[in-house]
């Protein structure tokens, strides 16, 4: 009989953290609307802001050295400008609740799909039931959530959708490459920000000067800082520790739990189907996380 390892803990201690940075990140992201800032702004302050505090850190550690070109140049794409303007613009089409459903709970699924396709890893039932009652329950919410939104709203979530996926192949890679955190950082935040800022400061409208100070530095602060450092570390973390598929699972509880901030923070109520489908999705995330067995040496 195996028991977790204290390492175990402090994985699925980070992957929960996770789940509340992203559930506020979705509030915050809705106001975001509403600030007069583009969402090239709100990505320059992704990359921007965050290299401030990296660019020292990657100086002393100089973490490319344990890098080849390949794994410096396929990171920071898939973290760059095209994953996160997927996601901005998707909030421009659909409501913030749709960003949680299709970006956190597609998640296993894609999971499983990578593990077919790539690593020739099939699922266990168990894995399969959870990402079953998930994907059903993301359904469930999407379709009650379409009650107020508009006709484009399918445009947004096949744009978090996309994102989706340009996030579950970086936590593979986070596994498969035991990616060290300045290793992430370097590529997540310095790399894109030499390559974007100069490109938004000369070339992509700006609504900087106009924003309100309140909403500016709330975005400044929370898309600058949080998402970018402490997400992508904590995420690194929990995939090294309990593996791709559980921090995934994990992850799926974003809707339920940004559904519930939304109805606290600014008062959204939850109808009895979203209630009963949070309660399914949740269901679902504890079927699907299993334990991580150290594999054969």
């Amino acid at each position: 009989m195996s028991t977790n390892t204290p390492s175990q803990v402090t994985g699925y201690g980070a992957a929960w953290i996770i789940v509340f940075v992203w559930s506020f990140w979705l509030i915050v992201s809705r106001i975001a609307n509403d600030s007069g800032l583009t969402i090239y702004d709100l990505a320059a302050m992704r990359y921007g802001l965050a290299s401030i505090l990296a660019l020292p850190l990657c100086l002393y550690y100089k973490p490319w050295r344990g890098m080849r070109l390949r794994q410096i140049a396929a990171l920071s794409f898939i973290l760059g400008p095209v994953y996160i303007l997927s996601v901005f613009s998707g909030f421009l089409y659909a409501p913030a609740a749709h960003g949680g459903i299709f970006m956190n709970g597609v998640l296993p699924l894609i999971s499983i799909l990578f593990g077919l396709v790539l690593l020739r890893s099939a699922p266990s039932l168990r894995q399969i039931v959870g990402a079953v009652l998930i994907l059903f329950s993301a359904i469930v919410l999407a379709w009650d959530a379409s009650a107020t939104s508009t006709t484009n709203a399918w445009i947004g979530d096949l744009l978090f959708v996309v994102g989706a996926m340009f996030f579950g192949t970086y936590v593979l890679l986070s596994e498969r490459w035991q990616l060290g955190a300045m290793q992430i950082i370097f590529c997540g935040t310095i790399v894109n920000a030499i390559l974007y800022l100069p490109i938004w400061a000369l070339w992509l409208p700006s609504g900087l000067s106009n924003a309100p100070l309140g909403p500016l530095l709330l975005q400044s602060v929370y898309q600058g800082f949080v998402p970018n450092l402490i997400g992508l570390l904590f995420i690194a973390h929990a995939s090294r520790t309990i593996g791709t598929a559980n921090t995934s699972s994990i992850l799926a509880a974003v809707p339920g739990v940004g559904g519930l901030l939304g109805a606290v923070i600014l008062g959204e109520a939850l109808s009895p189907t979203s209630i009963f489908a949070i309660a399914l999705l949740t269901i679902g995330l504890l079927i699907s996380v299993r334990r991580r067995t150290r594999p054969p040496m």
